[in-house]
């Protein structure tokens, strides 16, 4: 099963890399690569010329990026949208303390679904692999936190004066998004429940990795503490510079289901099922306890 929205991967200098679309191409989920115009013959040499789209500006910055795939999306009339950093290196599921690496796109699917589900939910994704730990209880998702790196979009989505949201700034212009998006009273969810693999910041060239060296990331966080210096300041982490941000005022954004929705206690597994790899082969693994041998889906028997 694929998202019926379309995924954008905004991608500079890694076509050589090209994490995040060897990722999507490994889980058969189609997407568009985003490039600069000098670039593209670059692109085109190591994927389908079909599957990319020529931006129409250069050396602008992430942020210029990412609001002409928001202009795109609009234009096409798509309701959402998907935007991916070019850095994700795979896509799993995290189920009773397992992260499984998943083989097809549903999981975007069952994002999509649970999101149509409110009427106040513009922004949705999935947490970073290495923040979902395997030794604690995690909740299927976070309410009214940042998502980072991957993101579902209402395409239409606007403040409170009215006007379309679009990304500000230059550094982390998704977390200032999410914070403005959460300021004017909605909200967003972070999914534990699925998860991205990211490399980490400055260790994949191109992209913005640039803009990071020296005291890049010092300006990365200092930008964001100046915009919204109510909940957020400069810290350092793991060694460097980095944002540290209050979400907690924002928990009193509640979650709006539309009219008409009901949500029951009932398991959909959306088809996954949990394999194992036996030599070339994928093979559902069984329950061990039903004497019926049931398949088990992602970890947990319904039937036991």
């Amino acid at each position: 099963m694929n998202p019926r929205y379309p995924v954008f991967v905004p991608s500079k200098g890694r076509w050589e890399s090209r994490l995040t679309i060897k990722a999507l191409e490994a889980i058969g989920v189609p997407y568009r690569a985003v490039v600069e115009p000098q670039e593209f013959d670059s692109y085109a040499a190591v994927i389908d010329h079909k599957k990319i789209l020529v931006l129409n500006h250069r050396d602008q910055g992430l942020v210029a990026t990412r609001n002409w795939i928001w202009d795109y999306a609009q234009s096409i009339g798509v309701r959402r949208f998907w935007t991916m950093d070019d850095n994700i290196m795979g896509f799993y599921r995290l189920n009773r303390n397992l992260k499984t690496p998943v083989t097809s796109g549903t999981t975007l699917r069952v994002m999509e679904d649970f999101t149509e589900r409110y009427e106040n939910l513009p922004i949705v994704g999935m947490n970073y692999f290495m923040f979902a730990s395997r030794k604690s209880v995690c909740r299927p998702y976070i309410a009214n936190t940042r998502v980072y790196s991957n993101m579902l979009i209402e395409t239409n989505a606007k403040d409170r004066s009215g006007r379309l949201f679009r990304n500000e700034g230059f550094y982390n212009d998704d977390t200032d998004l999410c914070l403005r998006v959460l300021k004017d009273g909605w909200c967003t969810v972070l999914f534990n429940a699925f998860l991205i693999l990211k490399s980490t910041t400055m260790t994949v060239g191109g992209g913005m990795t640039p803009h990071y060296v020296g005291d890049g990331r010092y300006k990365m966080a200092k930008e964001l503490a100046e915009k919204h210096p109510d909940v957020a300041r400069i810290s350092e982490k793991w060694g460097r510079y980095q944002h540290q941000v209050d979400y907690r005022a924002f928990q009193r954004n509640k979650l709006v289901l539309k009219a008409g929705v009901e949500v029951n206690d009932r398991v959909d597994n959306f088809g996954m099922i949990l394999q194992e790899q036996r030599g070339s082969n994928w093979v559902p693994i069984t329950c061990p306890i039903c004497s019926d041998g049931a398949v088990l889906p992602q970890a947990e028997c319904q039937a036991c």
